[in-house]
């Protein structure tokens, strides 16, 4: 796949741009008016592995179907690929290619013929389509031929993703995609876009599973209620916490934690097991070592863990100091409340 997509000489330095999008629906039925998006700006860069986060009806959605042509807005800019959603929709749309949530296939076509039909609808000559090479590059070589209604949910998620590639778009936008996948599947999928991503196809990710986020996304941003609350390098994103945690098992029983180590905040989990939580950017290992030292401890095993995607998300979407009695490794955002 074309690194420049679309064959702009002089490809964009950001593959997707909003300016102070934003999005109201008004009221009826007696439902007040609500503000889907509230003055967002993003600018996503060319060839990265973008990560949009946010609960359940934060705008995630909304700002997606702006970008596809799908919502129209009701102020500020959207701009995929240097073109204007609004002024430039035809070369917008054309570069910029959408795996939804559901799974909306025709039952009574094949894989095949559904990729033909797309490349139509895109206006790709016949001579250029890549039906096949598509097809086998999402592990549905062997199914090109079948009724799409006779594929498994994973199969039918791996089409989606083959449909948004047929006119070889510059940006990919993956909504959710694997809800409901397993996790032979998932992997499967996360590497074939991680593939096309080094290719230099800018990837826009949004995710219930932070832990996807957390291991493939090198920027992220985080939406609520409509409005963007972080837009950071996703390393920069983890260091907002600056927490860390000392796991220390130690050589003799305690009944209380040492009086040398008062100045930290340190929980006896076990006659031999010590946590102590720390700011990395006001204390040292060092100094936390040094008074177990003085205390006559030995330590006989220790262990560290930093905080995680879901705990910078926790922070900042629910606006408190501190959500977390352990750090966590996995999350399901969909466990997460429901934005009103």
């Amino acid at each position: 796949m074309s690194k420049e997509g679309t064959g702009r000489a002089d490809p964009p330095a950001h593959a997707v741009e909003t300016r102070a999008l934003t999005k109201i629906y008004p009221s009826r039925n007696r439902q007040p008016e609500r503000k889907a998006l509230d003055a967002v700006s993003l600018a996503i860069p060319r060839g990265s592995f973008f990560g949009l986060l946010g609960p359940n009806g934060a705008g995630k959605s909304t700002l997606i179907n702006i970008l596809a042509g799908l919502v129209r807005k009701t102020s500020g800019t959207a701009i995929v690929w240097g073109y204007d959603t609004q002024s430039q929709e035809r070369m917008a749309h054309s570069s910029i290619g959408v795996v939804p949530q559901e799974l909306n296939l025709d039952p009574f076509f094949t894989p095949r013929e559904l990729l033909e039909l797309q490349a139509g609808l895109y206006g790709v000559p016949k001579a250029e389509r890549r039906t096949d090479a598509i097809l086998a590059a999402v592990g549905l070589a062997d199914k090109a031929g079948a009724y799409a209604r006779t594929l498994s949910g994973g199969m039918r998620r791996r089409l989606l993703v083959a449909k948004a590639l047929v006119h070889s778009p510059p940006v990919l936008v993956l909504d959710e995609p694997t809800a409901g996948v397993d996790i032979e599947l998932r992997q499967q999928l996360w590497a074939h876009v991680s593939e096309l991503n080094a290719t230099g196809v800018t990837i826009l990710l949004t995710t219930h599973y932070l832990e996807e986020a957390e291991r493939l996304c090198d920027r992220i941003a985080i939406i609520d209620h409509g409005r963007v609350v972080a837009d950071e390098a996703k390393e920069t994103l983890l260091r907002r916490l600056d927490s860390k945690v000392l796991d220390l098992t130690i050589d003799r029983d305690l009944t209380t934690t040492p009086a040398e180590l008062a100045g930290f905040r340190v929980e006896l989990r076990g006659p031999r097991h010590l946590v102590v939580r720390y700011q990395p950017s006001h204390t040292e290992v060092g100094a936390i070592l040094a008074g177990v030292g003085a205390a006559g401890i030995r330590v006989v095993d220790i262990t560290t863990e930093e905080a995680d995607l879901e705990d910078v998300f926790l922070r900042l979407t629910r606006g408190t100091a501190d959500h977390r009695d352990e750090p966590r490794h996995t999350a399901d955002l969909a466990a997460l409340p429901a934005d009103q």
